[in-house]
């Protein structure tokens, strides 16, 4: 499968976390041009606001999402700009529009050079991690005899989602286990394509949500690899992992105390934990 968030046409990231209304005035056709169901949201204010507040919602939204494509299985579709956060001013029909509105500006603010590390950080260990880049579908199943599932879906209590939390429709919480020995892919001399089981958790909702996180049979513990909220250290205490409203974490089991995959990247990136999650 091929994964975006936005495309060449409708809104670019950043105005489809600032925008709910199209504001294609300048194309000339009354703003009658252009797609009218966007699913975007403002937070609270149409267009560019200095309410700081906002600005640090949709910048989190923003790192949400971009991690969402890069840790979703299938090839991603970045449309460009949208690492630094370009703006239209919420035109999502500016084809023929050859000025500032579809142009690059790439004077970049401190919190769009920020965005474009971030973007950096996920693409790299999008690379540096087998499972994130799988070639076939996940069957739900153990890939050997009575071994581990290749993924699993877990909720806030950290056991495995049942028929009755699918069919949830206020469910917005959401954990996926991949395991990273149970696979079925192989290299091109049939080699098993094995790699670090992972846990990734969504917090969509509203509030800040608390996983607790699944414990595992063989030896390690969960490393934070990234938290699109905060790169702060927190401890669980027991009580699970508290994660930000709107916000996404890679988490990676380990018997190491380092950091797998990219250390010049991870070690000098604010988002990136480079400690174990204390009581995990």
């Amino acid at each position: 499968s091929v994964n975006f968030v936005t495309s060449h046409d409708g809104y670019t990231l950043r105005d489809l976390t600032s925008y709910e209304q199209k504001h294609n005035w300048d194309n000339g056709e009354d703003n009658r041009d252009g797609h009218n169901h966007n699913v975007s949201r403002n937070w609270g204010v149409e267009g560019e606001t200095e309410d700081q507040g906002i600005r640090e919602t949709r910048l989190r939204v923003m790192r949400a999402m971009l991690a969402t494509l890069a840790f979703s299985q299938g090839v991603p579709m970045l449309s460009h700009g949208d690492e630094i956060g370009r703006t239209q001013k919420g035109n999502n029909n500016a084809y023929a529009q050859d000025n500032e509105i579809s142009w690059v500006n790439w004077d970049l603010e401190p919190w769009q050079t920020e965005l474009l590390e971030f973007t950096r950080l996920i693409f790299a260990l999008r690379r540096d991690s087998p499972v994130l880049r799988r070639r076939h579908f996940f069957k739900g199943l153990p890939s050997q005899g009575d071994g581990e599932k290749d993924v699993t879906w877990v909720g806030l209590d950290g056991n495995e989602l049942t028929d009755e939390d699918w069919n949830n429709g206020s469910l917005s919480t959401l954990g996926m286990l991949v395991d990273g020995e149970a696979t079925d892919e192989m290299d091109a001399r049939g080699r098993p394509i094995r790699g670090s089981t992972i846990l990734l958790l969504l917090n969509g909702s509203d509030k800040v949500a608390r996983f607790k996180l699944p414990q595992l049979e063989k030896e390690g513990r969960w490393m934070m690899m990234v938290d699109s909220a905060s790169g702060s250290r927190r401890e669980t205490h027991g009580e699970g992992l508290p994660m930000a409203p709107h916000s996404l974490v890679l988490l990676v089991w380990t018997t190491d105390r380092r950091i797998p995959g990219d250390r010049r990247l991870q070690a000098t990136h604010p988002l990136v934990s480079e400690f174990p999650v204390p009581g995990a």
